[in-house]
């Protein structure tokens, strides 16, 4: 780790907790919450695999909302609440250890830099409504190239922008499949592990994992 040069997060279960809007309408959901909102967050994932194969690009707000509405059926949740549920997942909350890890390695000598599923507009209301907004020097899209991760082409746009190795890049994520695609590419790829999960057999094992970000900055 002693030649990075930039470190990129993945933003979505990484750095925001991608159940905080379930969990603020827990009172009106029920106990049902929880799994509601895994399922919403499995479904939003397989439709950006399953359009990436089919070439049938929509961005990732649509897809959000598209996989909330059968989410919601599923569930048998009130239509009434959707608004309700996409306003919030517009403002999901961080982990409670970012903003303050952030902060400590925006006075190092890294590029910080998001990269995401997640629309442009989507990332800068993310990072505006949880006073991130002077800490990163780019958030990169997936809108850049029309195709969502792990594609190697999204991969690409830290390299391309910051004209530096694929391994001078420490790119961290609490999605498996996601770190597997970084590290496959040629990242220094970090699990961030929240949930004690276990890893998938995808042709690669990060070298290095941690439970939240606080452990990072040991690493570096």
């Amino acid at each position: 780790m002693k030649n990075i040069k930039a470190i990129v997060f993945d933003a979505y279960g990484t750095l925001f907790d991608v159940n905080s809007a379930a969990e603020k309408c827990k009172d009106k959901i029920g106990e049902k919450w929880e799994g509601f909102a895994n399922y919403w967050r499995t479904t939003q994932l397989e439709y950006t695999w399953l359009r990436s194969l089919m070439n049938r690009h929509k961005d990732f707000w649509q897809i959000t909302e598209e996989s909330l509405e059968k989410s919601m059926k599923v569930f048998n949740i009130e239509p009434s609440m959707k608004s309700e549920l996409l306003n919030l997942y517009k403002n999901l909350s961080p982990y409670s250890e970012v903003k303050g890890v952030l902060k400590d390695l925006k006075k190092k000598d890294y590029k910080l830099a998001i990269l995401s599923n997640g629309t442009p507009e989507l990332l800068n209301e993310l990072v505006k409504s949880n006073g991130l907004e002077n800490i990163f020097d780019n958030l990169f899209s997936i809108e850049d190239v029309k195709i969502y991760k792990p594609e190697r082409k999204v991969y690409e746009l830290p390299v391309n922008k910051y004209q530096i190795k694929k391994d001078e890049i420490a790119f961290l994520s609490a999605n498996t499949w996601d770190v597997s695609g970084g590290g496959n590419y040629g990242y220094n790829a970090i699990w961030v592990n929240r949930n004690n999960s276990i890893f998938d057999n995808l042709d690669y094992t990060p070298k290095n994992k941690i439970i939240n970000l606080t452990q990072l900055l040991e690493i570096l």
